[in-house]
């Protein structure tokens, strides 16, 4: 039998931020009809980061008055200094919403994906140098009070989303209407305006799609225009962490390469997909069962060991994406309990890494100021005929463990105490090993 050994008197650091997510708690504050909330459950899971793009497309939120640029300032030809030209009420309420769940906003300046016949936000602003200062007051009103605000400190504003997810030629663009040149220009006149207003945040972007090419003209050409990039963040969608892992050190050699060898390298939308097309069906169910569940906790396991800095599942708003809650009654789903797992993880001393690889097996391990161990073990393939694993954990010395177990029969709930640390596990099986 295989062995999963640790050497608890490691210290291999701490925990980054792995369990972040786009879009907050589905929950009412100013109604009491038709009632549903997952504020507890959302809290519960101890999510660092909310990232709000996509907001306005779920009503709970706001729907369309909510979050984007053309909501908050509906009107491109109006004063962007007078507070009269904006309406902050329901993006306010959102994010106070989010706030109560103890997670801060990951700001997205830009607009919502558009999948409309016909484009609305995403064409390109008619002004950069104005639309640059309509962020400006954005982050005034939700940091230093201006209009009526607050000073909440929102730390991280990302500039737009996904603007190389289509090619200039194509006569249907999602995410950004207009060309690459132009894109370019905008973000130069946006980071240089924002950052030299409030140098003490982090200003970064732009969310990239999928194209590394595109990545590296755009890296390139910000150095040379002497943009500061603070973060860099970009999306995947995938079927096996090692993918996931490729990528970020394909994203981390393009930072090291164009001079931005410092900015943090989030990647801020991540899910299970197989395919877009004839398997994206698939992917949906996948997503919202076990399978989705075990591919969360292998990614995050994964995403620890990696040069990814923080990781943003895409999507905690009521949506086929979301694998952590029911979209009707917003009850748990398995998808969530890594997320609440991985929580636990904020609380522990150190990381202890795993001295032993196991195909397919993915494991995180941690040490609290007591010396007690917490350990989540993760089978994960993207086949679906695979079979059983068996396995043996060894921390080095004798103690007594709860056992709590996530697969298809089971929800996260305990199953044993033991001091037998002996597993054996079908596909898409998680187990959390508390010392007690």
């Amino acid at each position: 039998m295989d062995t999963l050994k640790f050497d608890l008197s490691r210290n291999d650091g701490s925990f980054k931020i792995m369990n972040a997510v786009n879009n907050g708690p589905c929950h009412k504050r100013h109604a009491n009809d038709q009632f549903r909330s997952n504020l507890a459950e959302y809290k519960a899971a101890r999510i660092p980061y909310a990232r709000n793009h996509d907001a306005a497309f779920w009503p709970g939120y706001g729907g369309e008055h909510t979050v984007d640029i053309t909501a908050i300032f509906p009107d491109f030809d109006a004063d962007p200094y007078s507070p009269e030209s904006y309406d902050f009420a329901v993006t306010d309420e959102y994010i106070l919403v989010t706030l109560e769940a103890d997670t801060e906003t990951f700001y997205r300046l830009g607009q919502k994906i558009e999948h409309y016949i016909k484009k609305y936000g995403t064409i390109p602003p008619k002004d950069f140098n104005k639309w640059a200062v309509i962020c400006e007051h954005i982050i005034r009103h939700y940091n230093e009070g201006w209009a009526d605000g607050f000073e909440l400190n929102i730390k991280y504003w990302e500039i737009w989303n996904e603007p190389d997810l289509d090619e200039d030629d194509c006569l249907n663009k999602r995410t950004w209407g207009g060309t690459k040149a132009q894109f370019f220009d905008m973000y130069e006149i946006a980071a240089k305006h924002l950052k030299s207003c409030f140098p003490n945040l982090m200003i970064g972007g732009p969310a990239l799609a999928n194209r590394m090419n595109w990545a590296d003209d755009f890296l390139g050409e910000m150095k040379k225009r002497e943009v500061p990039i603070d973060f860099f963040s970009w999306h995947i969608y995938c079927t096996e962490p090692a993918q996931m892992l490729a990528r970020a050190e394909t994203v981390k050699n393009l930072l090291i390469k164009h001079g931005y060898k410092n900015a943090e390298s989030i990647l801020n939308e991540w899910n299970y997909v197989k395919g877009w097309t004839d398997e994206f069906v698939y992917s949906i169910e996948q997503i919202i069962g076990i399978k989705g569940a075990a591919f969360n906790m292998a990614c995050m396991s994964a995403a620890q060991h990696s040069s990814i800095d923080m990781l943003m599942y895409y999507d905690a708003r009521p949506t086929g994406f979301n694998g952590l809650f029911d979209m009707y009654t917003y009850r748990p789903l398995k998808g969530y309990y890594p997320f609440l797992w991985y929580g636990m993880f904020y609380d522990m001393e150190k990381e202890v890494l795993c001295e032993d690889n196991i195909d397919n097996i993915y494991t995180l391990c941690s040490v609290d100021s007591d010396g007690k161990v917490l350990s989540i073990i993760t089978y994960y393939t993207d086949d679906d005929n695979a079979g059983k694993k068996s396995f043996s954990v060894d921390f080095g010395r004798e103690g007594r463990y709860e056992i709590y177990l996530l697969d298809k029969e089971h929800d996260g709930e305990l199953v044993k105490t033991t001091s037998e640390l002996d597993f054996t596990l079908k596909a898409y099986s998680c187990v959390l090993i508390k010392e007690i």
